[in-house]
């Protein structure tokens, strides 16, 4: 097989591939609700890597801000200021990492955490922000106070 009939063959597996990745990764949320009808499920092999992954992904979503306050002005602080890594290509903060600081046990930790990498604040406010239903009503936007550092 010549090295151009290999480059084609390959490059038409790879666009058939993300073909059919793409409508399964769609095809639940977004197309059914489109065409109002159940679509079929193609059941094609994927990497463990890939959509599975994602399978069973709910519609809620949600993370956790960090206000500082400094004079009675909250001042919401970047996550990327809070969690700093050194790795390149992988982000902590779009991994949703500073949503363990909600658990109840991080608390106090957490706001030491605070208190030394942010003197020039006052006292620190951590909120859990919740979107409900992504695809139903996405501006739909909850946000609780969890826990204030003094």
């Amino acid at each position: 097989m010549s090295l151009k009939t290999r480059n084609i063959l390959i490059s038409v597996f790879v666009i058939i591939w993300m073909v059919i990745f793409h409508y399964e990764s769609v095809r639940y949320f977004y197309l059914q609700n489109y065409f109002q009808k159940p679509l079929p499920k193609l059941k094609f092999l994927f990497p463990p890597a890939g959509w599975i992954m994602f399978y069973n992904v709910g519609d809620r979503f949600g993370y956790a801000e960090v206000y500082g306050i400094k004079n009675g002005t909250p001042i919401l602080i970047d996550p990327h200021d809070i969690i700093k890594t050194r790795f390149i290509g992988f982000d902590m903060v779009h991994r949703n990492v500073l949503s363990t600081v909600l658990r109840p046990g991080a608390r106090q930790s957490f706001c030491n955490v605070l208190q030394k990498q942010f003197p020039e604040f006052d006292k620190f406010i951590v909120t859990a922000v919740e979107y409900p239903s992504l695809t139903e009503s996405r501006y739909n936007r909850r946000q609780v106070l969890v826990y204030q550092c003094p």
